[in-house]
């Protein structure tokens, strides 16, 4: 009874194996997938600023990395490249692009123009491919709230100034009015000085 069972056994474990080592070779040679994080899908940047569009992406041969910009304007490519092998940038973004290997991109000095969905493609080298895309909205300083604050400041500063100006004359006005009447106290002292000593 013993010697079938380990003849079972024996073969169980040569088919698991055989199994084991197929489904390995398999895995191996089938295209795999292509994974994509986008940490920060909302970008809010103002005019000038330096954005990070910052995305992770992994697979398991080498990937084609593709960056497009989506606004009212149109469609743009800003970027491509397959990492190891080459670099084209857009003449447009030509001095204004740093690639990361990540995938990631920075963009340098933002105008309003650089508002809208940025898309990120990567393709792996067997065909499977994944994407991403990240919204950046680009607002302008508004002078106008420094500026009311500029007119509020001079505004004060002149209040001030008349304040000061208005302390200094009433402390002028009161120091004539204290002289005038020492003057006139002194005055009449002296006339009631000689008007005793006449009568004397």
């Amino acid at each position: 009874l013993m010697r079938p069972l380990q003849g079972c056994r024996r073969r169980g474990v040569v088919v698991g194996t055989v199994t084991l080592c197929l489904a390995a070779g398999w895995a191996l040679q089938t295209p795999g997938g292509v994974s994509l994080v986008v940490p920060q899908p909302n970008i809010n940047a103002t005019v000038a600023q330096n954005i990070l569009l910052s995305v992770e992406y992994s697979c398991r041969g080498v990937a084609t990395i593709e960056w497009k910009h989506v606004s009212s304007w149109g469609t743009t490519k800003i970027v491509e490249w397959k990492s190891g092998y080459y670099v084209n940038i857009s003449t447009m973004y030509k001095d204004r692009v740093t690639t990361f290997e990540n995938g990631s991109i920075q963009l340098l000095n933002v105008g309003m123009r650089d508002a809208g969905y940025y898309f990120i493609t990567v393709t792996e080298e067997y065909g499977s491919n994944t994407y991403g895309t990240i919204i950046v909205n680009v607002y302008e300083i508004i002078y106008e709230d420094l500026h009311f604050v500029a007119v509020l400041f001079a505004f004060l500063a002149a209040v001030s100034a008349i304040l000061i100006c208005f302390m200094w004359l009433c402390n002028k006005s009161l120091h004539l009015f204290q002289k005038t009447t020492t003057h006139k106290l002194t005055a009449s002292t002296t006339e009631e000085i000689e008007l005793e000593t006449i009568e004397c």
